[in-house]
């Protein structure tokens, strides 16, 4: 409930911020890609209002910037996939000593950690 609390005490100003932004930034300005010849552009350029340039690139730099974090923490959801694998492995393992182990012992204690390890 905090979270939602805080949550609308940052979003609600900030998109009016956005807001006040796009309407104080609405004049045209020319989008151009072609840095070599501005007289005789190769490719076309367009007319768009300021602020959908700055919205566009700020919206390109975040998409940019997760492709970016994603390939960088590759080997850390590798490991994690492979920990999690193992500790799969284990559990199975620890359920079947304990099968084995409440047959072998019926009614006694479930033997210890060190018990299984010296059976294996």
């Amino acid at each position: 409930m905090v979270k939602r609390i805080i949550g609308w005490f940052v979003l609600v100003p900030l998109c009016a911020i956005l807001v006040v932004f796009a309407l104080a930034n609405r004049h045209m300005v020319s989008v151009r890609f072609d840095p070599m010849s501005p007289e005789t552009p190769l490719l076309p350029h367009a007319q768009v209002p300021l602020f959908i340039v700055i919205y566009g690139m700020l919206t390109l730099g975040v998409i940019l910037g997760g492709i970016a974090v994603w390939f960088a923490q590759g080997r850390y959801r590798k490991e994690r996939r492979r920990f999690r694998k193992e500790a799969e492995k284990l559990s199975g393992e620890l359920v079947a000593a304990r099968k084995a182990a409440r047959g072998r012992s019926q009614g006694a204690a479930l033997l210890s950690a060190d018990d299984i390890l010296d059976d294996t």
